[in-house]
């Protein structure tokens, strides 16, 4: 046992195939990768990465189990989180490409916008908040002292494993990226797609 954990090893083994299984975090991450290329992709990572610390330190904190425990709040965040998702689906379809910014005060300020909304993406799913709860909470050793850092220590880990296979998934899809920026038509396309992926998680969320 280590950090009042147990069953490390089947712990990081479930970790790490739960986040191979792609989903609204992955989707986010190659749309941004493919569209605009590795620093976008990285920089989606990081924003998702960010967004699951957040929810690890609530889960550890307890903060999590608001939402297990009260309809209102489930609700209300799901609401928050569908519309997001519709929000973000209905950008990317009616934009005609992601511009690339050449002033490097403009990059910075697109990539900034990335990360904040890679960071919303995984914050406003209440379902991820009450996964990693109860995920978490079976690895925890029963006599642990300090069942909060021991939830901390199990996030953390989640979102190493996490964050090293986001970044191979963003690297292999921004090989993608040079020959899709290099059409516009593909641009178009992929934007599409990408739009009608989006809204339709939204409206998958709300209606769960």
């Amino acid at each position: 046992m280590m950090f009042g954990t147990q069953d490390l090893y089947t712990f990081l083994l479930i970790a790490i195939s739960l986040n191979l299984l792609p989903g609204t975090d992955t989707l986010y991450i190659m749309a941004r990768s493919i569209t605009q290329g590795r620093k976008a992709g990285i920089v989606s990572v990081l924003g998702i990465s960010t967004g699951t610390l957040l929810h690890s330190t609530a889960a550890a904190l307890g903060l999590s189990a608001i939402l297990a425990t009260s309809a209102i709040a489930f609700t209300v965040l799901k609401w928050i989180g569908t519309i997001y998702l519709v929000y973000l689906g209905i950008q990317i379809f009616i934009s005609n490409n992601f511009q690339e910014d050449i002033a490097l005060k403009r990059e910075n300020k697109n990539l900034w916008n990335i990360y904040l909304q890679g960071i919303l993406t995984n914050i406003l799913n209440p379902k991820v908040a009450l996964f990693l709860l109860r995920f978490f909470s079976l690895f925890v050793d029963p006599a642990s002292r300090d069942r909060v850092f021991s939830l901390f220590f199990l996030g953390c880990l989640f979102v190493i494993t996490g964050t090293l296979w986001f970044i191979i998934v963003a690297l292999l899809s921004a090989k993608v990226s040079q020959v899709v920026r290099s059409k516009a038509r593909l641009i178009n396309i992929a934007n599409k797609i990408t739009g009608i992926i989006f809204i339709g998680l939204g409206i998958k969320l709300a209606t769960e």
